[in-house]
């Protein structure tokens, strides 16, 4: 035993460069985990600038300077996100503040509709477990409640971090994009010499990311706008707030899907019953979910995540288990750096056999 495991050790490790890359890996594991709280203002900055390099780019490659292209895509990017934040937020707060007004309501219909169930099938339904999970649903939406009021009140707490947040963000990104070939250089004095396996695993990477958070952006506005459109036409009572939440679940592969079902669901019944309106509304809601992983997804992304669907799961349940937001928002690439690392590494046998 101890003999395969020193063999196994000699295949693995003993190539320098798959050292390197393993110190690099174990280092930026660690630092993230340990560190990942007071590193989301830069986790922030990163993924835009990733979002923002390329039309940064563009503009360089059209003679102006690096300095002007930062300063007028930041300038663009940032007015848009204002124009949302005065347009889009207050009237999905608003639908927020209406649906909760409004759970009550919905919970007694579902409870009046469960109550019936006894009646209508005695054979299959027992009036005791309706009763105890009338009761168990009522004592969660107090608890709910609550929840929301003490996450408001905490909430508050959190608005001078996020105002710092507000400026610190936008300079980080500045800086990130205008001075992104110096700052690679400086990274570059800190790591290990013998990094030739890194770096090809990093350009691997840099390029996948790339794409993957350009895609995700695209993808969580086009969603996000179909869906709004859609239920605007089938007249679905918070049909932006909805439209937001599905666009959103786009971060969550399969399970954001599944997740933000069951309010679009629960709304349309409360709204509609089960009539027609709600099966149109139901089947529109299908369509647009189907076209986004049959169609949008494939065009976006192409080959970039060529991943099991169990394995993407796995890697969103593990990494938002460590890193939580930003371990789901990046479980994909993440799936795929690990994916990467094992395809690179060097295997000395086969290195042996190749040059005999």
């Amino acid at each position: 035993m101890l003999e395969l495991l020193t063999q196994w050790y000699r295949r693995r490790f003993s190539d320098p460069e798959a050292i390197a890359l393993l110190v690099i890996l174990v280092m930026g594991f660690g630092i993230l985990f340990f560190f990942s709280g007071l590193l989301a203002p830069l986790l922030v900055a990163l993924v835009l600038a990733y979002l923002l390099e390329w039309p940064t780019a563009r503009l360089e490659s059209m003679g102006c300077s690096r300095w002007l292209a930062t300063s007028v895509v930041l300038v663009l990017f940032v007015g848009i996100l204002l124009i949302m934040a005065l347009v889009v937020a207050p009237v999905a707060w608003q639908q927020g503040i209406y649906l909760i007004r409004d759970l009550p309501n919905m919970l007694n219909k579902l409870t009046d509709f469960a109550a019936a169930l006894p009646r209508r099938y005695p054979a299959l339904v027992d009036a005791g477990i309706i009763d105890a999970m009338a009761e168990n649903l009522r004592a969660r939406m107090t608890l709910l409640g609550e929840s929301v009021v003490k996450y408001s009140l905490a909430s508050l707490v959190g608005l001078l971090t996020l105002a710092v947040y507000l400026v610190l963000v936008p300079l980080m990104v500045f800086f990130l994009v205008k001075d992104k070939v110096q700052m690679l250089n400086a990274v570059r004095r800190v790591l290990p010499r013998n990094r030739g396996l890194a770096g090809k695993v990093w350009a691997e990477m840099n390029q996948q990311v790339t794409n993957y958070i350009r895609g995700k952006v695209l993808e969580m506005v086009i969603v996000g706008v179909v869906t709004w459109l859609g239920f605007l036409y089938c007249g679905l009572n918070y049909s932006l707030l909805l439209a937001v939440l599905v666009g959103f679940s786009v971060l969550i592969p399969y399970i954001g899907a599944f997740a933000v079902t069951i309010p679009v669901v629960g709304v349309a019944l409360f709204q509609f019953g089960l009539g027609a309106e709600f099966w149109t509304c139901f089947i529109i809601y299908l369509v647009i979910q189907a076209l986004d992983g049959n169609l949008l997804v494939p065009v976006l992304f192409s080959e970039a995540v060529n991943l099991h669907p169990l394995v993407i799961i796995l890697s969103v349940v593990i990494f938002g288990g460590l890193w939580g937001f930003w371990g789901v928002f990046f479980a994909i690439p993440l799936a795929t750096l690990i994916k990467a690392v094992v395809r690179a590494w060097p295997d000395s046998l086969v290195d042996e056999r190749k040059a005999d």
